[in-house]
């Protein structure tokens, strides 16, 4: 309850000075100050008992508890009133033992003289009065008990007690059910998350349905009947459907799937964008449709079946009369014949055509390559995009994007030093943004608590951030040698984390546009800080030098580290021993991009040759597999700053991403984010799914494994940061 009120009293104050009652303010600052209910602080109320005891001041003592008396203790019922006789009687006795074990006799003596009228009808200070007078009270059989520190700690103790389940059980205000009512509700948001995904995975156990049933009851009322409907009626529907777009909501599928199966899909960008954007999800289901079979698709594929009735919308050519008479006839022909849908396409170019819908098209031609290739048909496919949101808040080229551990928040980097702090369910909302003097290079989120942030600089200094709090919570200077903040990982158990740190490059730079070295690695330092003391614990020795380590990542307990350099090699650490494990080779030119695999025995690195390769932990410099990515996918990115101004910068933000159960892996490309099946041996990687969605190159990417499935983030040259909803095929 203590914090209750003190929170409380802040807002009240926030309150009255936004209303400019700046004397009410002051009184109300002076009664607090003067509160001797200490704010409901029970330890502060024992503090100052204690404090009239050491001072012998029996005056205040005496005045202070009846004051307790008459605000708290007179309200209680009468079956409490012998409990708090008895913490008044040992209150005072435990002031007369302070008095004689400080040989204060004349504070003793004073005691009875006071008290004497009051206490001497009293059965249980009958004995007391012969105190004073009792050489050596501590080992006389009747007081003896009461100098011992045992029965002072249990008197403490009991009255601390008292007071807090007292205090507990006092009617509150409403004002004070503030916090009680935010976090009831953040838990009954989390519950009904969980629930959600109990749902949905108890709904793939369900005896087969027909498909008419299953998309009814997974779609909105005004989906479930569209295919029965005339071109006039559809018409209607769609010119309804798109006022609603308006509203700042997730589309419908946020509502039926849980967060960590939902997944961007061109169905739901129709459904949940624009009209032009909804033609274009309608034109992308021509180029799956021919890959299924000339049947009806299996009942036990209800997700598909049901994204497929998004997309599908019904076709003009047909007459209402002859779907409502033949309907099962109709669902076979709109899942085989792909003309069905360029009917309903033609119709929609009256419709204006915005300025990405080439973009959009080009990357639904890819998604359907990368997807036929790599999985076959639709059924077979790992993901199935749902939704694709944007956020667009940067106005330059992002640098990092990371999603918290818990899955709540994003924190996004640009060039200019801007840092948004967003969260995407239920709706995508910023929630603070933090402006830098000096240059930003790095960030990273505390694993515990999730609401603090890294942030690294260009000038040497760390900050601490707490996003609830929106405040800086301490700065620390690395070095003043090596300025330059490269890399940040917190320790999962959120004690400590480990720092980058490297000199300035040559004034030439480090990499050319052609993407070839001019000049040797830059020098740098791995250091260890320890969060609760903010001071360094010890330098990591770097062999066969000091130079600059561009990506570092702990693995799930925190006892291995893996750093990949700009030497191009890959240093793991003992984080028990602090002391390097084995280091390799791994890369002709740098490092930029490194992480464990989800078993822990491999380490996955991108470097500047462009070369994604799997490496063997228990095996120093063994390769388990190697493959080739294009050079969008590794950089280096022409990054541009809100001025105009534009540099070529190697990556600094994490090229790669696992999924939750580590079988696929997230990629940058130039027009979107691009996921791979990750195949054992050296059969190279297969095509799973293009995200797509950009317009200008991904530079960074990650994946939000917090729940079932998760969600991808990609974040480009341009400033835009797609955050793409996927749902899991499970086989």
């Amino acid at each position: 309850m203590g914090s209750a009120v003190e929170r409380t009293d802040d807002l009240v104050r926030e309150y009255l000075i936004y209303r400019g009652f700046t004397s009410t303010l002051k009184h109300l600052d002076a009664e607090i100050k003067a509160d001797k209910e200490k704010g409901f602080r029970v330890d502060k109320i024992i503090d100052q008992l204690h404090q009239f005891i050491q001072n012998y001041d029996l005056n205040a003592l005496k005045a202070y508890w009846g004051y307790l008396d008459r605000r708290l203790f007179c309200r209680l019922e009468d079956v409490y009133r012998p409990t708090v006789n008895k913490l008044r009687t040992s209150l005072f006795r435990f002031y007369l033992v302070h008095t004689v074990q400080s040989k204060n006799l004349e504070k003793t003596q004073e005691f009875f003289q006071k008290q004497a009228v009051e206490l001497q009808g009293q059965a249980e200070w009958r004995d007391w009065f012969v105190l004073p007078f009792i050489p050596a009270p501590e080992q006389n059989p009747t007081f003896s008990t009461y100098f011992s520190r045992q029965w002072a700690d249990t008197f403490l103790v009991s009255l601390h007690n008292f007071l807090s389940v007292l205090f507990q059980c006092m009617p509150k205000p409403a004002l004070l059910s503030f916090d009680a009512e935010v976090q009831r509700t953040n838990s009954i948001q989390e519950d009904n998350e969980q629930l959600r995904q109990v749902l949905f995975a108890l709904q793939g156990d369900f005896p087969p349905k027909k498909d008419e049933e299953m998309v009814h009851h997974k779609l909105p009322p005004y989906v479930q009947h569209m295919d029965r409907l005339g071109d006039t009626e559809l018409d209607l529907v769609s010119s309804q459907r798109n006022v609603n777009l308006t509203t700042p909501s997730r589309n419908f599928f946020s509502t039926f799937l849980p967060q960590g199966r939902r997944a961007p899909g061109k169905t739901p960008q129709g459904a949940g964008c624009s009209p032009t954007q909804a033609s274009v999800g309608r034109k992308e289901t021509t180029a799956s449709q021919p890959m299924k079979m000339k049947e009806p698709p299996p009942v036990k594929d209800t997700k598909m079946a049901a994204v497929s009735a998004v997309t599908a919308e019904p076709v003009a050519g047909h007459s209402r009369q002859k779907r409502q008479q033949d309907h099962e006839k109709e669902r076979k022909e709109l899942f085989s014949k792909p003309q069905s849908t360029d009917k309903k396409g033609e119709s929609s170019e009256t419709e204006p055509h915005s300025e990405g819908q080439s973009d959009q098209t080009d990357s639904s031609t890819n998604q359907a390559r990368v997807g036929g290739e790599g999985s076959g048909t639709g059924a077979e496919q790992p993901f199935i995009k749902l939704s694709q949101e944007e956020y667009g808040e940067h106005h330059s080229s992002i640098m990092h994007c990371r999603v918290d551990s818990s899955g709540r928040r994003v924190a996004s980097l640009d060039v200019d030093g801007v840092v948004k702090v967003w969260s995407f369910n239920p709706i995508m909302q910023t929630k603070a943004t933090i402006m830098s003097k000096s240059p930003l290079l790095s960030l990273e989120w505390a694993t515990k608590p999730d609401r603090l942030l890294l942030l690294g600089s260009g000038v040497g200094t760390v900050r601490l951030y707490d996003t609830d709090a929106k405040k800086n919570l301490c700065e620390m200077s690395i070095d003043e040698v090596h300025p330059r903040i490269l890399s940040l990982a917190y320790s999962p158990s959120g004690t400590s984390f480990v720092c980058s740190a490297a000199a300035h490059s040559a004034p030439s730079g480090s990499t050319t546009e052609a993407g070839s070295r001019v000049s040797p690695p830059v020098s740098g330092q791995l250091l260890l800080w320890d969060t609760k003391t903010v001071k360094q614990q010890l330098q990591f020795a770097l062999e066969p030098g000091p130079v600059a380590i561009n990506c570092t990542a702990f693995n799930h307990n925190g006892n291995l580290l893996v750093t990949g350099a700009a030497d191009g090699m890959i240093r793991l650490f003992d984080m028990q021993r602090y002391e390097s494990a084995m280091s390799w080779k791994a890369h002709d030119g740098e490092v930029y991009s490194v992480e464990f695999s989800y078993d822990e025995n491999t380490v996955f690195s991108i470097g500047e040759d462009g070369k994604f390769i799997q490496w063997n932990i228990h095996r120093s410099g063994v390769k388990q597999s190697e493959y080739c990515l294009p050079q969008d996918a590794t950089g280096p990115f022409v990054l541009s700053g809100y001025s105009g101004y534009k540099q070529v910068q190697v990556p600094h933000g994490r090229l790669f991403a696992f999924d939750s159960e580590g079988q696929h892996v997230l990629t940058c490309s130039n027009y979107g984010g691009l996921i791979y099946r990750l195949n054992k041996g050296e059969t190279g990687l297969e095509s799973a799914l293009s995200l797509g969605g950009h317009k200008a190159p991904v530079v960074t990417v990650d994946w939000c494994s917090a729940m079932d499935c998760g969600t991808c983030l990609t974040a480009s040259m341009d400033g835009k940061i797609k955050l793409s909803t996927l749902l899991a095929q499970k086989p």
